[in-house]
This record gives structure tokens, C-alpha cells and sequence, in this order.
């Protein structure tokens, strides 16, 4: 079996985004966060993602070339219009004003519309703590999930993540959906023809299934039962309501069956450590430690 190298991952997915007709900044942003994923062994949203790319493309929903617009005020809120873009070159473009407002007021916020997205959110919240501030994401999807007690799908794989920065070492981060599992999981268990694990996903007349096609047609089971529930509402809310936004429903609504990439927002905090630890940082990272090491 040939090894690539991490310049062989970048030009593969360069080279199929090209073909599939995003430009160079897209293509730049999305190569770089799926080849990070790959390298981080999450198969779900490393180059397996290309293709959902070049499906979005073809569908013809995204524009990859079009520039994000970035408004600043006085208020600590950074928004970024991808205007059709994916999320990501909106990400990037808005990441240094979200830390110069996080910077000035000890909290901000980014708020990403109008943008397709597809990515893991990890990558971006480790963006915040590799400066210091802690971060938390959260966006919706498509309404592939149904709700504790339910047998349709109204809400989406809705995942969180967070990071936390540490002096000197790795930070701690998570990422994960509020579904038991995530879309691109099922869908590579598809692939390798092997069964789901069980309570993750019921088939489309509401019964329990292991059969990750019936799973795809049916819906999946938020984790935790109703926290899980709970939680994958309140991504709803502060990923769609809240920064003017749709719903994973609205999204699924607005797909009208088209492949690819769901259309709706993100937000992400950010936290200063230096405004909130009342002037006692080195104390209070090494109380964190105790908890994290």
C-alpha cells in the first residue's frame, strides 16, 4: 500500500477541489481542514469530505469563489456573511477580528451565515485556544435526528465543540455531535458493510436498527436520551434563531432534496482567561491542570 505524505494529502485535495470548480481561498481553507482531520485519524470528515464538496458543486447550490463579507462594530459580535460560500474562508477571514474583540471585551462572539458546511469544528476552536482563549462552536445540519420519544427526524447531528488552552501542552478539546453518532459515520459503516452498534438509529417506520441504509433512511437518536435532546435544541437555537439563521429542518427545507452540503450558520465564543480570572491566571490554569492532567 503506498504512504502519502502530508504535501501528497494537501495536492490530492487541492487538485479535487480544483477540478470540482472552487477556487483557490476556498480551496485552500477546506484542504487545510481536511487534511487535519485525516491526520487526526477522524475518517468521517477528512478526505472522505471531498466528495461531499464536489456533490455540493454539482448540485449546483455554492458559489466557490465568492469573498465573505465581515462586519465589525462596537458591540463584541464579528459577523461573517459567507454569501453562499462554505463556512470555512469566512472562518478564517473573521478569526483575527474575533480575537481582537475577544482581546478588548473578555468575551465575543462570531456569527457565520449564508454559508455551507460540512466540517469538523475542532480545528477552529483549537485556532482560539493556540492563542490563548478558550473557545466553544456549535452548528446545526440537516434534520436527520429525531428527539427523545420521536420516530422522524426534526433535529440535526448538531455538534459542540470546545478547547481549552494549556501552557506548553496540548490543549483539551472535544468535538462531538449530539447525535449517538456522527452522519459520516454511518455512512463509512455503510460503506464497509458493517452493522451500526445498537439504540443510534431507528429505520423510517420508527423501529430500532442496526443497518446503517435504514439508519441513512430513517433517522438517528440524539445521545442521553433527553439531555442529549436538550442540548441538540439549545445548538438549534444559538446556531439558527439567534444570529438570524436557519433551523437543520429549515435547512433540510431550503436542500428541497438536492445533495451536498447543508446550508445554515455557526456561531462561536471566545473566551479571555485574562478578563476572567481576577488577575490570578497562573493560579487558576494550574487549578485547571489538576482537573485536566
Amino acid at each position: 500500500m503506498k504512504q502519502l505524505g502530508l504535501q501528497d494529502l494537501t495536492d490530492l485535495s487541492l487538485s479535487v477541489l480544483d477540478h470540482a470548480g472552487y477556487g483557490a481561498a476556498h480551496a485552500a481553507a477546506i484542504a487545510e481542514l481536511t487534511v487535519a482531520c485525516q491526520l487526526d485519524d477522524c475518517q468521517s470528515h477528512g478526505l472522505y469530505r471531498l466528495l461531499m464538496c464536489a456533490q455540493t458543486m454539482q448540485a449546483g447550490q455554492i458559489d466557490g469563489h465568492v469573498t465573505p463579507k465581515i462586519t465589525v462594530d462596537e458591540t463584541a459580535i464579528v459577523r461573517a456573511d459567507a454569501r453562499g460560500g462554505m463556512s470555512l474562508l469566512a472562518f478564517e477571514q473573521a478569526v483575527p477580528k474575533l480575537i481582537e474583540k475577544t482581546r478588548s471585551h473578555g468575551i465575543a462572539a462570531l456569527a457565520i451565515n449564508n454559508c455551507f458546511h460540512f466540517s469538523a469544528l475542532w480545528p477552529e476552536v483549537e485556532r482560539l485556544s493556540a492563542v490563548g482563549l478558550a473557545g466553544l462552536a456549535m452548528v446545526p445540519s440537516h434534520a436527520w435526528v429525531a428527539p427523545v420519544g420521536g420516530t422522524r427526524g426534526s433535529l440535526g447531528t448538531n455538534p459542540i465543540a470546545f478547547s481549552w488552552p494549556r501552557a506548553n501542552k496540548d490543549p483539551f478539546t472535544f468535538d462531538f455531535a449530539t447525535s449517538g453518532f456522527a452522519r459520516g459515520e454511518i455512512e463509512l459503516y455503510k460503506r464497509a458493510g458493517k452493522p451500526l452498534p445498537e439504540g443510534v438509529a431507528i429505520d423510517r417506520n420508527g423501529a430500532p436498527t442496526t443497518d446503517p441504509q435504514a439508519a441513512l433512511e430513517g433517522a438517528m437518536l440524539t445521545f442521553g436520551g433527553y439531555k442529549g435532546s436538550a442540548l441538540s435544541i439549545m445548538v438549534e437555537l444559538l446556531a439558527g434563531p439567534l444570529i438570524d439563521d436557519l433551523t437543520s429542518l429549515e435547512s433540510m427545507e431550503h436542500a428541497a432534496g438536492a445533495g451536498g452540503a447543508p446550508y445554515h450558520g455557526e456561531v462561536i465564543l471566545a473566551f479571555d482567561p485574562q478578563h476572567f480570572s481576577a488577575g490570578r491566571v497562573a493560579q487558576n490554569d494550574a487549578r485547571a491542570e489538576r482537573l485536566i492532567a
